[in-house]
């Protein structure tokens, strides 16, 4: 079999051009369920604190339903988000979450590095570093986007 300095040449190029069109893609995080987000919250020893929109006397308060719940925490060790943690129940709101560290939800998320939700945002379905108990490795993050569901 002889190869020729063009054939060598052509089938670099065709190799060098496949392999830069193929894009690494983030671990893609699924939201959590609400049975799911209620097992973690009673078997967590983390140290808990809600906030809610839900108003008791609204009489569309069955609605809250459709919130979404976020909790977001301020320590991750390996695999395990956890240490003071914030539960969010309620929908289309900038939440203020600095030193969050981790985070889970029930509805897609965006995850800023600025308060406001501003500067620079990812979103919990393309979390890079996946967790346990459906949590997404979120440092620097300083806001979170809920949206309105």
């Amino acid at each position: 079999m002889q190869f020729t300095l063009k054939a060598v040449f052509a089938q670099l190029v065709a190799v060098a051009f496949f392999a830069t069109n193929v894009a690494a893609s983030p671990v893609a995080a699924s939201v959590v369920t609400n049975a799911e987000l209620d097992n973690w919250l009673a078997t967590t020893d983390a140290k808990l604190t809600y906030i809610s929109d839900v108003d008791t006397t609204n009489p569309l308060a069955d609605r809250a339903a459709l919130n979404t719940r976020v909790v977001y925490c301020n320590r991750r060790t390996n695999n395990v988000c956890g240490g003071d943690c914030t539960v969010y129940d309620g929908n289309a709101r900038c939440l203020n979450a600095p030193d969050t560290q981790c985070l889970s939800a029930t509805t897609n998320v965006g995850f800023c590095d600025r308060a406001g939700c501003g500067g620079s945002c990812n979103q919990y379905s393309s979390c890079g570093t996946r967790l346990d108990n459906g949590f997404c490795y979120t440092p620097g993050t300083r806001s979170i986007n809920v949206p309105f569901t």
